[in-house]
């Protein structure tokens, strides 16, 4: 992955977090890596403990931002989340999430929309 694309997805992920901040969830963990997978971040509230993989892009024109959650990529998510719940047991029902943050200026989109599917999968 190049650097750009890099820069832009940390930015899209710091985004969403604040979009989860102000929706009144904790921020528990971000860029969770295992041999398994990655979980861009992990969310709480008082009933759940969410798994969400953010997805960014400057527009929807060729796909929408969900659609790159492929099967796979759910399959390498759970395996994370579940390494994670090993390691932090909690009494929360875990969930997956997917964030759509569009930004059609990149990093220098003021306003980003964002698109949150809970439960996605």
């Amino acid at each position: 992955m190049t650097t750009d694309k890099r820069l832009l997805g940390s930015w899209g992920e710091e985004r969403a977090a604040e979009y989860l901040r102000r929706k009144r969830w904790k921020i528990v963990g971000m860029n969770y890596t295992t041999r398994f997978g990655e979980i861009d971040l992990i969310a709480e509230n008082r009933n759940y403990i969410a798994f969400v993989e953010v997805k960014m892009r400057r527009n929807a024109d060729f796909a929408q931002a969900r659609e790159f959650v492929t099967p796979h990529k759910q399959r390498r998510i759970r395996l994370a989340a579940e390494s994670w719940l090993e390691a932090n047991p909690t009494k929360k029902q875990p969930r997956f999430d997917v964030m759509e943050v569009y930004a059609p200026d990149g990093i220098a989109t003021k306003t980003p929309e964002f698109v949150f599917f809970e439960n996605a999968f």
